[in-house]
């Protein structure tokens, strides 16, 4: 490490002002900034007196996403060798890794597509090029069907950064989140790919894994068998697992419990949106089975879909949740309850929590408002002042 340090020590003046490189300054400083730590900290004032910062906050959101995206890869290949018959018969080896080769494209077009529009976009303007991007890459493959093509999640990739997020002023500045608008994009631009969220099953083998199926063959998730009307042929424990067909990142509540508890721990992510997630769709879920408006139980809706994905790593998504701290109760619970709502009024688009979440963004700055100004008329009674 201390090799690369002297390099970029070394061919640093070259992309500074006067250098023979200077017109890629900013790809210089970011690729610096991604491989090593700043050394100076704030000693007085009303800085923050630590080293943590934007890349420390992501580099830990990417790890708590890790147990989500492995899993995934696993579910891939167990879903495909389930279909072809001869799951009992392939080894861990070859379901993970037939995953792995099927999931692996999509990360590097969602990274190369994001990340290049990132690094062209901070040099045409000047500025740093910011981490913001290093989640959303990885959140955006977990969030879409498997089957999704890549030129189309490339338009997504591209779109979101863009007009999502680019358009506001960058990391930090965007009003919704950055993986919500690929997905939104891909659901309203190619619903035929999206609704359902089908997951696809390979019609031929990838390095000499897996069978050869059938052209365009299809699971339905157990939201879109609702939809559809159809019984749910899943049961519990494979919903809380994650052996069930559905977008990459969102099938297991374990491995998202074990990132959820992993960015509790370390302080990233707010526990009250969390919880008032959960809350507000469990209340919503109770009302629709007592009326008989959905055929499965309100905690089957907690544990479907994209709801725990959505409830751990997008709705406390620091820049596009509420800010204040009574303001992320009120944030959650609507979140949470609109998701099921939608499932249950809208067979057409029986998932429901990335467009709850989408609308939750719209309005995190109205709930933040509210409740400053209820916070000043309480302390302006309090001072009796009027």
């Amino acid at each position: 490490m201390n090799a690369i340090r002297k390099y970029f020590n070394n061919v640093k003046p070259q992309f500074e002002d006067g250098g023979k490189l200077h017109a890629f300054r900013s790809l210089f400083e970011g690729f610096e900034s991604f491989l090593f730590v700043p050394n100076d900290t704030a000693k007085s004032g009303v800085s923050i007196h630590d080293s943590i910062d934007s890349k420390r906050i992501m580099s830990m959101v990417v790890l708590a996403l890790l147990p989500a995206l492995f899993f995934g890869m696993y579910n891939v290949g167990y879903q495909n060798y389930l279909a072809a018959g001869t799951l009992e018969s392939a080894s861990f080896c070859e379901i993970f890794c037939y995953g792995f080769l099927v999931v692996l494209p999509k990360l590097l077009v969602s990274y190369i597509v994001g990340l290049g529009i990132e690094f062209a976009w901070a040099q045409w303007k000047g500025e740093e090029i910011q981490e913001g991007y290093l989640v959303s890459g990885i959140i955006i493959p977990l969030i879409i069907p498997v089957g999704c093509p890549l030129w189309m999640l490339a338009l997504a990739c591209a779109f979101a950064v863009i007009f999502a997020k680019e358009i506001f002023g960058g990391t930090g500045m965007n009003i919704f989140n950055v993986a919500v608008a690929a997905r939104m994009f891909l659901f309203f631009s190619y619903p035929s790919k999206m609704t359902g969220e089908s997951i696809w099953i390979a019609d031929e083998s990838i390095f000499g894994l897996g069978n050869t199926l059938p052209d365009g063959f299809t699971a339905a998730t157990p939201l879109g068998q609702i939809g559809q009307g159809m019984d749910v042929t899943a049961s519990l424990s494979d919903m809380i697992l994650g052996f069930i067909p559905g977008s990459i990142g969102e099938t297991s509540v374990v491995a998202i419990a074990l990132g959820g508890l992993f960015l509790l721990l370390t302080g990233i992510a707010s526990w009250k949106t969390m919880l008032s997630v959960f809350v507000g769709g469990g209340l919503m879920a109770c009302l629709f089975e007592q009326t008989g408006a959905t055929p499965i139980h309100w905690y089957e809706h907690l544990v479907l879909g994209g709801f725990c994905f959505g409830a751990v790593f997008m709705a406390t998504d620091p820049v596009t949740s509420a800010r204040t701290e009574t303001g992320k109760y009120y944030y959650g619970f609507i979140i949470g309850a609109m998701a099921v709502i939608i499932r249950v009024m809208n067979p057409g688009y029986p998932e429901g929590m990335m467009l709850a979440i989408f609308f939750g963004n719209m309005f995190a700055p109205l709930i933040d408002h509210f409740v400053v100004e209820r916070n000043i008329n309480k302390r302006l009674k309090r001072g009796g002042t009027k």
